[in-house]
């Protein structure tokens, strides 16, 4: 159990659950002075006796009329002790913790917990979820719109960056709205969550965007000029075709189209434990307003997970991007999203990683580019020695002779960088 979620928790289960051993499994929230921790507990009942695991940690306790009581140890020795009774799917009460500033001191903290619901029968399902609002947090402390297991496929869509749905409709506050979060269940910190975008569809005919250059791809000879620009951008979507045009342009511009190529700038998992919520213009260790190009269908999303449940989060779409998102908007437009979810356990990453059927890529976040191209450098190198078995020489000599670097985004507060080796002039992938 990490030190920040190790506690006991009590349960009260149904008369008709004491008749025969269960297992139940809960996302339990403790407030530390105004700041949820969040872990997983999966508690089973023998008569009045409790076992089970918190956080992967072993409990113990025992129910005594009405009021369950159990207690967790840490690696480190100390306990954590929980008390409370239920309230139809959710129990309520207090914890009694030590104080991390002074031995031997214990302090109480209320808490809360939610009961997870157990995965239906018949294995990997589709589900359909429409949104009816949207987050312009990444954060943990959204309730999940809808749980679901490894191998399972939602579909669903999504808004534009301004929260413009596909008919128009304002839904949401600007800023990049995402749908979400999904709560996956096992998913725990230190696991590797596993997004197949399976397709993405826009659906409506338009897209908004501007005629800008950001500033970080602006020479010093043309801000003078520059000031003129910023005016925004219709582009008229044709479906059928897989093109986009510019509306109403004349001149140099008359008879200019480029290929549809739909893609989410968004897609993220809530920050740990300490971290404060994110916002959906940032980015940060599991993904977020990453505004990469390739994240597209057919690719294969690796993201670090670092909540109970992942809460996983996706939007922004765009019908095309150029890298580097210089317009400052790119062709921004409302989606429909199918994607699969698979967990890999006990594997974290420091950063996203992007897999497509010919490359890999490894995503570096930063202030800067030199950061940024560090940080993929890093990542990238980090997952040949990890999946290929390469020595860091062999990994060396492989970016010496086929790596690519692209620059997904240049808009937001921080920029990013795309390590990319073709898949081709890998050895075979180490067997796990």
């Amino acid at each position: 159990m990490r030190s920040f979620s190790c506690f006991a928790a009590i349960l009260l289960l149904s008369p008709l659950a004491a008749l025969a051993t269960t297992t139940q499994h809960w996302l339990v929230a403790t407030d530390l002075w105004g700041t949820r921790a969040y872990a997983t507990l999966s508690l089973v009942r023998d008569g009045p006796r409790l076992s089970g695991t918190l956080d992967g940690d072993a409990l113990q306790g025992t129910e005594d009329a009405g009021t369950l009581r159990f207690t967790a140890r840490d690696r480190k020795g100390e306990t954590y002790t929980y008390e409370g009774r239920i309230d139809g799917q959710r129990f309520i009460g207090e914890a009694d913790w030590p104080d991390s500033n002074h031995s031997g001191v214990r302090l109480r903290h209320a808490f809360h917990a939610r009961l997870l619901p157990e995965r239906p029968a018949g294995g990997a399902r589709e589900h359909r979820f429409d949104p009816s609002d949207f987050s312009n947090l990444f954060t943990a402390d959204r309730e999940p719109v809808l749980t679901i297991w490894p191998g399972d496929t939602v579909r669903t869509c999504t808004i534009d960056s301004g929260g413009v749905d596909e008919r128009g409709v304002t839904r949401a506050l600007f800023g990049n709205p995402q749908t979400g979060p999904f709560f996956i269940s096992g998913a725990e910190p230190g696991d590797t969550l596993v997004v197949h975008l399976v397709s993405l569809t826009p659906n409506r005919d338009w897209a908004d965007s501007l005629d800008s250059i950001v500033g970080r791809a602006l020479g010093g000879s043309l801000v003078a000029r520059a000031g003129e620009l910023g005016k925004p951008v219709r582009w008229i979507l044709d479906r059928q075709a897989g093109v986009a045009r510019p509306e109403g342009a004349t001149g140099a511009l008359k008879d200019f189209a480029v290929p549809l190529r739909p893609m989410l700038g968004g897609l993220g998992l809530a920050p740990g434990f300490g971290s404060a919520p994110m916002s959906t213009g940032d980015t940060g260790r599991s993904g977020g307003n990453m505004d990469f190009p390739e994240v597209v269908a057919g690719a294969t999303v690796y993201l670090p997970v670092q909540q109970p449940g992942a809460l996983l989060y996706l939007g922004d779409a765009h019908a095309l991007q150029g890298d580097g998102e210089t317009s400052q908007y790119a062709l921004e437009t409302s989606m429909d999203v199918s994607f699969r979810v698979e967990l890999i356990k006990g594997r974290s990453l420091p950063l996203p990683r992007v897999e497509s059927d010919t490359e890999l890529m490894a995503l570096g976040q930063a202030g800067s580019l030199d950061e940024a191209l560090k940080a993929a450098s890093t990542g990238l190198i980090r997952w040949l020695e990890q999946d290929y078995g390469l020595t860091l020489s062999e990994a060396a000599q492989v970016l010496g002779s086929a790596v690519r670097y692209s620059v997904p985004n240049l808009a937001g507060r921080s920029v990013g960088v795309a390590a990319r080796v073709p898949k081709a002039r890998l050895p075979p992938k180490k067997k796990t």
